[in-house]
C-alpha cells in the first residue's frame, strides 16, 4: 500500500485532459481528500486466490501476477470482508476522488493527461499496444505516487455509486481493448455491480 499525503486537487476537465475530455468530467473543479492508503498495483489473481480459494479471471493462465478480473463490484466486497477479516483491517474501495486524486500523482502532480506520463505507451496498456489481453502488473513505468497501471490495463471498480443510480458505480482507469483517451486520468464510467468482465479490476484502499 502506499501512503497518499491529503490535500485540494481540481479533478475532471483540467487542462492536462485537452480536448479529450468528456462531458462527464465536466466541469473541473476543486475537491479535497485527506490521507488514505492505495493499493501499489491492481489486485492480482494470485492475492484473490490466497483470500477466496479461486481465480474467476478470464487470463488466468497468464500468471498470479496478472490483475484479477471478471470479478463483479459485489463479489469485490465479499473479498474485501474476508480481507479484513483475516488481517484484522479495514481495506475498501478507493472512492472516486481518492482514485482521481493519486492517478494524478497527489501532491506530486503534474498534470499529465495519463498516470505518470503524457505518454500513454510509457505507462498504460491499452488496445494499440497490449495485444488483446491484460499483463503482470507493475510492468509500465509509476506514476509520481509509485502506483502502476492506473492508466489502462484493467477498468477500477470504485467505492462511489454513479449520481441518481441505485445499480451502476463508477469505474476508472480504461483497459486493453479501449482506444489510449480512455486510460487519461481524468476519464470515468459507470458498471452495474452485479455485471463481471474480463476487463475490470480492482485495487485496493485503506484508512490509516
Amino acid at each position: 500500500m502506499i501512503a497518499v499525503e491529503g490535500g485540494s486537487f481540481m479533478m475532471g476537465a483540467t487542462p492536462g485532459q485537452g480536448t479529450d475530455a468528456r462531458e462527464n468530467e465536466k466541469p473541473a473543479h476543486k475537491v479535497t481528500v485527506d490521507y488514505f492508503l492505495i493499493g501499489e498495483t491492481e489486485v492480482t489473481q494470485e492475492l484473490w486466490f490466497a483470500v477466496m480459494g479461486s481465480n474467476p479471471s478470464h487470463f488466468k493462465t497468464k500468471g498470479g501476477n496478472y490483475p484479477v478480473e471478471n470479478v463483479s463490484w459485489n463479489d469485490v466486497q465479499v473479498f474485501i470482508k474476508k480481507l479484513n477479516e483475516i488481517t484484522g483491517q479495514q481495506f475498501r474501495l478507493p472512492f472516486e476522488a481518492e482514485w482521481e486524486y493519486a492517478a494524478r500523482g497527489g501532491k506530486k502532480s503534474a498534470d499529465k493527461k495519463y498516470s505518470g506520463s503524457d505518454d500513454v505507451d510509457e505507462v498504460a496498456w491499452y488496445k494499440d499496444n497490449a495485444g488483446g489481453t491484460t499483463h503482470a502488473v507493475a510492468s509500465k513505468k509509476a506514476n509520481e505516487l509509485g502506483l502502476y497501471d492506473m492508466s489502462g490495463n484493467v477498468w477500477e471498480w470504485c467505492e462511489d455509486w454513479s449520481a441518481g443510480s441505485n445499480s451502476k458505480v463508477i469505474i476508472r482507469s480504461g483497459e486493453i481493448y479501449n482506444p489510449k483517451e480512455a486510460a487519461r486520468v481524468s476519464n470515468r464510467n459507470e458498471y452495474l455491480v452485479t455485471k463481471m468482465s474480463r476487463v475490470v479490476g480492482f485495487r485496493l484502499a485503506l484508512l490509516p
